[in-house]
């Protein structure tokens, strides 16, 4: 149906625009946008008070499925994003089979035109079965669906593969992302090497172990002249290589996810597993320039590494249990209250960050934009809504948040996907102006 948004204040990172204006959606599309869209006479959602933003999407989440059907499913972390503002998501290929293969694509896109909420993107493995042994067939898992290659929890270790890699996902035009450690020396570690691992007794994970590995990845990505994104950047080190690498002219872009700019491993004192993840929570000093890192563009995604596990499993010692943490739901007003209330980013900023930059990286279309002819998909947030964490709301399956009952101010209270207002998820449209006798 035709839909009008009106009285937004509307913003759009890739015109620079932030005004309040109004768009009309039709099938789908974004039909017009400007200050003031006058003779329609079908439904209309009043914006005013709120901000528009191209509809947000998140580049690194883990659906789960196929195969970990008890920890996450398509439909339920769907409709997490759908909740937390995203409406497209990007997902990663650690399933089981691996998303290794166009049989293993089409069956799970089939479960996704079933059942998904927003638009899922599929990232595909570099390596057979995520081995780091022997390269995917790229081209065939490209032109069924893929948007980028990964082996995510896997790095390739191997430099001559992952040189290949870059050489063949370059040639057709998309990147690899790459989860960069070193596991030797990453080995058993539970949370990052430094003065709290050191007073917890707790075997550490040192930024040697991702700063190799990125170091290594931008020296690859500059001699195949290929893209390369790092994956969820956690350290000082990696920030320094990052903007180097960039003034050369390397083609290299990277994502840090809100848990990251939030906590340090000081929180680990609490021993809650839901604060262990991979790459850990860093030093307060890593954090401060994560922050000026994305406030100088130096990094340019924020994406939230959603990653759902069940509660029996987060429930071990914190040895033993896995690492990772939800993140769909939480990620806006955490992004909202942290960064841009305290003036760290601003909101055209964060549109550019959590929807332009990951659509320009992934080759999606328009989407990332509010401009005639582009994707209706659009967030709507009000950035002055309280709010508390309640983990027991989450659609996800996944309760593993370190963030249950903070208090945080702003949140997106709209997602529309295509033109369909898919959260909340009661909407009902409202009725349509009566036509003056």
């Amino acid at each position: 149906m035709d839909i009008l948004v009106k009285y937004g204040r509307v913003i759009d990172p890739d015109s620079g625009t932030d005004d309040t204006l109004d768009i009309l959606i039709s099938d789908g599309k974004i039909a017009d946008i400007r200050p003031q869209i006058a003779g329609y006479r079908g439904p209309v959602i009043d914006a005013s008070r709120l901000v528009v933003v191209p509809g947000l999407i998140d580049m690194h989440v883990h659906l789960r499925e196929p195969g970990f059907a008890d920890k996450e499913t398509i439909a339920a972390g769907t409709r997490a994003a759908a909740r937390g503002g995203f409406t497209s998501v990007c997902c990663m290929p650690n399933t089981s089979p691996v998303n290794d293969s166009p049989r293993v694509m089409e069956d799970m896109l089939a479960e996704v035109r079933r059942s998904a909420a927003v638009n899922v993107f599929p990232i595909a493995a570099v390596s057979r079965g995520s081995r780091g042994e022997e390269l995917t067939d790229m081209a065939a898992l490209l032109a069924a669906g893929a948007v980028g290659f990964s082996d995510d929890g896997n790095p390739v270790a191997n430099s001559r593969l992952m040189r290949r890699a870059l050489e063949a996902a370059g040639a057709l035009g998309v990147p690899v992302i790459d989860h960069c450690e070193d596991k030797s020396l990453s080995k058993d570690g539970v949370m990052h090497e430094g003065r709290c691992s050191g007073a917890l007794g707790l075997k550490g994970i040192p930024a040697a172990a991702e700063e190799i590995m990125v170091a290594r990845d931008l020296i690859l990505a500059r001699d195949t002249g290929s893209p390369v994104h790092i994956a969820h950047l956690t350290t000082r080190g990696a920030a320094f290589a990052l903007r180097i690498a960039k003034e050369r002219g390397v083609r290299a872009t990277a994502e840090v996810t809100p848990h990251h700019l939030v906590l340090t491993d000081a929180a680990l004192e609490s021993l809650d597993t839901n604060l262990k993840m991979n790459p850990p929570l860093r030093s307060r000093e890593d954090v401060d320039v994560l922050i000026d890192a994305l406030r100088t563009g130096v990094i340019d995604v924020i994406a939230s590494d959603h990653a759902p596990h069940t509660e029996k499993d987060k429930s071990r010692d914190l040895a033993k249990a896995p690492f990772g943490v939800v993140g769909l739901e939480t990620a806006v007003p955490l992004v909202l209250d942290r960064l841009v209330h305290k003036n760290a980013i601003s909101l055209l900023r964060l549109a550019e960050l959590m929807s332009l930059n990951p659509a320009r990286i992934l080759g999606l279309g328009t989407k990332g934009r509010i401009a005639a002819g582009a994707d209706a998909d659009l967030t709507l947030l009000n950035v002055s809504r309280d709010m508390t964490v309640d983990k027991t709301a989450f659609q996800s399956k996944g309760r593993n948040t370190p963030f249950d009952g903070w208090k945080l101010k702003g949140q997106a209270v709209m997602t529309i996907v295509g033109g369909r207002v898919v959260y909340p998820f009661d909407f009902v449209p409202p009725a349509a102006p009566e036509t003056p006798a």
